[in-house]
């Protein structure tokens, strides 16, 4: 495992402290886990991009035409 040196703001610091304090667990699992979930949600949006990319619009119209008109069956009405 590597290790990383970073620069954090005195107020996160803190709450990460306590957080850790009250979730029994080090600082650098915390910060482990937090950093795991946002390259996570970065890669995510990525290839939900590059995918959006080579959608061919005008063929998901056509599939999307195909599609019924008809009313929601009971149950599954939309709330306002």
């Amino acid at each position: 495992m590597k290790s990383l040196h970073a620069q954090v703001p005195d107020l996160l610091l803190q709450e990460l402290n306590e957080l850790a304090k009250s979730q029994g667990a080090s600082v650098d699992h915390l910060v482990s886990l937090a950093l795991a979930a946002q390259v996570s949600a970065w890669r995510t949006r990525e290839s939900i991009a590059t995918r959006a990319a080579r959608v061919d619009w005008k063929q998901m119209d056509d599939i999307l035409a195909r599609v019924p008109d008809n009313p929601p069956m009971a149950g599954d009405e939309l709330l306002k």
